[in-house]
């Protein structure tokens, strides 16, 4: 009893109170219709087994409720349930007993079915009957007067001495009704059920002939629909008693109450077609007009309609929704291609201006590092090759390149067939910039080795030429920008790939004077006669000294202590300080 209580409340807790307060006025009507909310809650819950109930008034005011169940020793929490709500919905204490408890056989199987006396305690159950005092019994005697009796208060209505309607309007204003004996024998059926059932319209047939019942699942006889009368009940037609055109349809499902007729002793079935869409009443080739104008079945049906229109228009909507998310990733995807090419073609920050629609001016910077390499006899190799394998080899040996100018964090201006310029220092300015590109010659030379020759079959040979100077950078056309360097330097620093020895790295002195104290191993190759500069003092890079060849080339090392990989890369003494730098300028970006 006590589970009952508790678990009332939690229904309660759970968003029923409402639903639950407006079943009946009073306990009989409350507990008359829990048969129907058992049934309104099933569409929701598909495999919800619920109990049934059925009530019946007594002449002395008590009640007896019969309680149905598939599910055996759950009848001891009945009266906890209907204690509860009769106390908070009715203000009324009852106590129920059991008077009689069987099994019947029904389609599903054995039913539990158990039987309650209930009656309305004493008002006030709590008090010993000399604690009263005359004012106490004086208002519960006009408590008692007013309310009468709590269990089944409600109104008593007027019926008229004659029925004022006659067969036809009523057979016409409820066109799904029937009205049947104790052997099933069809009485009276309304217009809408004889068109689409016209085997009903041969009265005295008997209707299990026509229909089968779908719920509640109780045999198709008199006794078994008086016991469940206060469930709603749902009939379908029988496929092979239809006419030939409705075989082939769904069958139409029919839902509403029964209600016993005691002086004709016929049990009289007010429904409507259980449609929950405008498919549903076309599949049976039916129309609205079929339904009474009084029949909420209609109103349903359009509202459900619209609901599923607004439904699928949502739907809609979704998948506009996920096919605009999806079109945006790959958009986005694009713009990254498109933002990669571009910062392969310019530095990130002139780029960034060029896309905001600023111009960008051409800036000075008073010192950088600039390299140019070439392949050795590149015009002979050229005359004896197929141009497929020309390309093969450059792009091999640019691949190798554009890598380490990644390691060492130099800027690659341009190649122009087998030329390859880069520049330290340019577009950010930092110290280390010949550091960073005499490291990056060093590993030209060393990926060089790994490319080969298409004529000898040989790795090939490239000359590197390097010099330390004042430029002048910008970008120059529209249609295909480029950053571009331009002053003395650039000559400088091309001449001296130009007069440079194969596999050597040629220094100008000014590049010689910024790396002569960074741990490099130089040599001097002394004065040579330069091309419309005269005689220049040059010098050979032969190694960093501090810097394996791995570092060099930015390969993965074993970690001995811990085992991982990792890469160190040291262009420099300097390389906190250029870090830094680097920081500094993208959050200026």
């Amino acid at each position: 009893m006590e589970f009952g209580k508790y678990f009332f409340e939690f229904c309660k807790r759970s968003g029923y109170d409402h639903m639950l307060r407006t079943l009946g006025g009073n306990l009989y009507e409350f507990i008359e219709n829990l048969d129907a909310l058992h049934s309104y809650l099933s569409l929701s819950y598909q495999e919800m087994n619920a109990p049934s109930f059925r009530v019946e008034k007594n002449e002395d005011g008590s009640m007896h409720l019969h309680y149905y169940s598939d599910r055996r020793g759950l009848c001891h929490i009945v009266p906890g349930i209907i204690g509860a709500a009769a106390l908070d919905f009715f203000n009324i204490e009852i106590s129920m007993k059991i008077v009689n408890q069987t099994e019947e056989e029904e389609r599903t199987g054995k039913k539990e079915h158990i039987v309650f006396l209930v009656t309305q305690n004493p008002l006030f159950p709590c008090k010993e009957r000399n604690e009263f005092s005359s004012s106490d019994l004086e208002k519960a005697k006009n408590a008692n007067g007013d309310r009468g009796n709590s269990l089944l208060r409600g109104f008593d209505p007027v019926y008229p001495k004659s029925l004022w309607i006659d067969t036809k309007t009523f057979c016409n204003g409820l066109p799904f009704h029937m009205v049947f004996d104790k052997e099933l024998k069809v009485k009276q059926a309304g217009v809408s059920i004889q068109k689409i059932v016209p085997g009903l319209q041969t009265m005295g047939i008997c209707l299990d002939q026509y229909f089968r019942i779908i719920h509640p699942e109780v045999p198709f006889t008199i006794s078994s629909i008086q016991k469940f009368i206060n469930s709603q009940f749902v009939f379908q037609t029988r496929r092979e008693m239809m006419p030939e055109s409705w075989k082939e349809r769904p069958m139409l499902e029919l839902r509403g109450q029964m209600m016993w007729m005691e002086p004709l002793q016929c049990m009289l079935y007010l429904c409507s077609p259980l449609l929950r869409s405008l498919h549903e009443l076309e599949e049976r080739q039916m129309h609205i007009a079929d339904i009474a104008p009084h029949d909420v079945t209609r109103d349903l049906i359009l509202l459900n309609q619209q609901r599923l229109a607004e439904m699928e228009l949502s739907s809609q909507l979704e998948r506009k929704k996920e096919e605009l998310r999806i079109l945006s990733k790959h958009l986005e995807e694009e713009k990254k291609k498109t933002e990669a090419l571009l910062y392969a073609m310019l530095p990130q920050h002139v780029a960034n201006q060029l896309k905001e629609g600023k111009r960008v001016e051409a800036g000075e910077f008073k010192e950088c590092t600039i390299l140019f390499s070439d392949v050795v006899t590149f015009t002979n190799i050229c005359a004896q090759c197929e141009p497929i394998q020309i390309v093969l080899m450059l792009n091999s040996m640019y691949l190798r390149f554009d890598r380490l100018t990644t390691v060492h964090d130099v800027y690659k201006v341009e190649t122009i067939g087998d030329a390859y310029m880069v520049v330290g220092g340019v577009p950010v300015p930092v110290p280390t910039h010949a550091e960073r590109v005499a490291n990056f010659a060093l590993g030209m030379i060393m990926a060089a080795k790994g490319v080969q020759n298409p004529v000898s079959g040989d790795p090939i040979q490239i000359r590197v030429g390097i010099h330390t100077g004042p430029v002048l950078a910008g970008v120059v056309g529209e249609k295909m920008p480029r950053y571009c360097l331009f002053g003395d330097t650039v000559n400088i620093a091309s001449r001296m790939e130009s007069h440079g020895v194969p596999s050597k790295i040629h220094l100008s002195s000014s590049a010689y004077q910024c790396l002569k104290y960074k741990n490099f191993e130089i040599t001097e190759r002394g004065e040579i006669e330069v091309k419309g500069k005269g005689k220049m003092h040059t010098y050979f890079l032969i190694r960093n000294k501090s810097a394996t060849e791995n570092e060099i080339m930015g390969r993965p090392m074993k970690d001995l202590d811990s085992g991982h990989e990792s890469v160190q890369v040291k262009p420099a003494a300097e390389e906190p300080q250029n870090r830094n730098v680097r920081s500094n300028f993208c959050t200026l970006l």
